[in-house]
């Protein structure tokens, strides 16, 4: 290991994880729409094309369906797919091929089958793509028995959690949300796959616990900073892993704190955030000051105009507004 560290974007890592991935193992590829000669819908497989070749990049027809039943065929003829599905709206074209075929092929074979397949597509708004290109289904996809979910937030997980998920033997889906391609920050120079099995506590606090994943975890980070300056100290988990859920850290940290908000970008009902929130009652009930909050997007299609769009997605005012309520309601 070594301590130098570049420079880097989410995009560059991602790109790097896809270009270490189809170098160390011959059974890689990545196919999707547009990643070939275009580089990407979000410009993360530019220049790949050239560098692997077409066997390696493989442009497909628009069609989820044909092309993500393409990956789990391959997955089982013993290839290591990549399939990018350019937003997750377009993955319920082949919503199916994921919940019928891919994650219950192991079960219906009764166990000889194994489908090592991944999935990643971009999620989440803030782009001004309008209702239709910005979602946050990956809580949907959280409810499948079979998969599992991943949801990379920081530059490491960007970069390391790839190569983990194409050593898994069963079909894992990355839910890359689009607004963190352009982020910028330091890695490791020699950074590598990364463990995908336990959240991660990003910023130790007593008062309270802030339990999110993805582009809300900065936003989290945000908020904790000002009211740090307030004098309340909030710790920040990042899920990181939304099935399996891991619950021994949100529960040991709301054991400490005795306060849970869970700041979730998809919408409130029937969300994950719902979810975790309904694993605390039942597990850490006696250890809550206050009952469990949660922050969520507006219940709404995406709107287009700026101003209205970042008006329905949990913002950083958000999250310290609903602490500072907590904490001196119950101080």
């Amino acid at each position: 290991m070594t301590n130098q560290m570049v420079h880097t974007t989410y995009r560059e890592a991602v790109r790097e994880a896809l270009r270490e991935a189809i170098r160390k193992d011959e059974r890689v590829f990545l196919m999707g729409e547009d990643v070939g000669r275009y580089g990407g819908a979000f410009g993360v497989s530019k220049g790949l094309l050239q560098e692997f070749g077409a066997e390696r990049i493989m442009d497909t027809p628009l069609c989820e369906s044909g092309f993500t039943g393409a990956g789990i065929g391959a997955a089982l003829g013993g290839m290591r797919p990549i399939v990018e599905v350019m937003t997750v709206n377009f993955s319920l074209l082949a919503a199916d091929q994921i919940l019928n075929t891919a994650a219950t092929y192991l079960h219906m074979s009764g166990g000889m089958f194994n489908v090592p397949l991944v999935i990643r597509m971009g999620t989440g708004g803030g782009k001004q793509l309008a209702a239709q290109h910005s979602r946050s289904l990956e809580g949907w996809y959280a409810h499948i028995p079979g998969i599992k979910i991943l949801t990379p937030a920081v530059l490491e997980d960007a970069r390391g959690m790839l190569w983990t998920a194409l050593a898994d033997p069963d079909p894992v889906l990355i839910f890359e949300n689009t607004i963190l391609y352009n982020m910028d920050g330091e890695i490791a120079a020699d950074a590598g796959a990364v463990d995908i099995d336990h959240a991660c506590i990003r910023r130790i606090g007593s008062d309270v616990t802030i339990i999110t994943y993805s582009a809300s975890l900065f936003k989290a980070l945000e908020a904790a900073q000002t009211l740090s300056q307030e004098g309340i100290e909030a710790e920040v988990i990042d899920l990181r892993t939304l099935r399996p859920l891991d619950n021994e850290t949100f529960l040991t940290s709301i054991a400490k704190t005795n306060r849970a908000v869970i700041v979730d970008e998809g919408w409130r009902s029937g969300s994950i955030s719902a979810e975790i929130s309904a694993r605390i009652m039942e597990r850490a009930f006696y250890d809550l000051d206050a009952p469990v909050e949660r922050i969520c997007a507006a219940e709404v299609p995406m709107p287009y105009a700026n101003h209205l769009e970042q008006a329905a997605i949990p913002q950083a005012d958000d999250i310290a507004k609903t602490v500072r309520r907590m904490v001196r309601r119950n101080g």
